[in-house]
């Protein structure tokens, strides 16, 4: 991969960018719905899938985020899409049309209708869940640290990042910043970064001590920064409030569109139910059986908080 863009999917930005030729379109889907007040979205998506089929792709929202989703040449490649080109071809809808934004603007052009999906692994939150609705999880997302090589700290934890006294370094916005709060590090000690390569870099030049993500963003970033001087720890599951924080990711409908969600469960369960095939299709972006949701995680719950 040569080296992609990075946003956190966690964040919330403002702005939305096009990718290349790809326009912002509504296309045919809109052109024959009433829309939601307010938005551009069809007030009734029922039949939304049996259009996709009629037209042949799906419009999916990604935020150029390694490896999520991100460009990789002409091609969309990273986790979300690889597995919903997966699982859109079973449905009959063989070709995935993309449109890069920000983050922060996935879940406002979904609801405009400006794609039908979002393949972007954002996390399922109850924030989220008022707004939109999510598949059954695709992936889990234990935390992890990266440190300077050798973890001159012995830092294996947000707890021992407060215990010793460590600064840490968070994406702006994201789930780890509250995750630092809750397991003891004082504000003063949590430091905020835009993107992840500035979290390597930080940590690199010593201005912080520990750079907290999730596992698999911190080994593709040490993956993609061959060399450099840092190590991950092993993952581990921060707590707020005595509750565990497993998080996890998954595609991204608009609330009307329950008959899509429901048709796409049932081809995700086939693959996330199957670890092989789970690693056989995205193991090369880092994925690992570790990350295979287990049976008992529910979106539901997740929503539910």
């Amino acid at each position: 991969m040569t080296r992609p863009a990075s946003l956190d999917r966690r964040r919330f930005l403002g702005r939305t960018a096009l990718l290349g030729g790809l326009a912002l379109t509504a296309g045919p889907l809109a052109a024959c719905t009433r829309t939601q007040a307010g938005t551009g979205a069809p007030e009734d998506d029922g039949a939304l899938l049996a259009r996709l089929r009629k037209q042949g792709f799906v419009r999916v929202g990604f935020a150029g985020e390694a490896p999520y989703g991100f460009q990789d040449g002409a091609e969309l490649a990273g986790e979300a899409p690889t597995l919903h080109r997966e699982v859109f071809t079973a449905l009959g809808v063989r070709e995935l049309r993309p449109t890069l934004t920000e983050f922060g603007a996935l879940i406002p052009g979904l609801l405009a209708d400006r794609f039908d999906v979002v393949s972007a692994g954002m996390s399922i939150t109850p924030e989220r869940c008022a707004k939109v609705i999510f598949s059954e999880p695709e992936f889990v997302s234990p935390t992890a640290l990266m440190v300077r090589k050798g973890n001159p700290k012995g830092l294996s934890d947000l707890r021992s990042c407060a215990a010793k006294g460590a600064t840490v370094g968070v994406l702006t916005a994201a789930v780890e910043t509250s995750y630092a709060k809750a397991a003891g590090v004082p504000d003063g000690s949590v430091k905020a970064l835009a993107k992840q390569q500035d979290g390597l870099d930080a940590l690199l030049a010593g201005r912080i001590d520990a750079f907290a993500l999730t596992a698999i963003s911190l080994r593709w970033l040490a993956k993609t920064n061959g060399g450099a001087a840092v190590e991950v720890t092993e993952a581990f599951v921060p707590e707020i409030d005595g509750k565990r924080q497993l998080g996890a990711g998954g595609a991204v409908f608009r609330p009307g569109a329950t008959g899509l969600r429901d048709a796409f469960n049932k081809e995700l369960v086939k693959i996330t139910g199957a670890p092989d095939r789970f690693v056989g299709l995205i193991g090369r972006y880092g994925f690992t059986e570790r990350e295979v949701p287990p049976r008992s995680l529910r979106t539901a719950d997740l929503c539910a908080g």
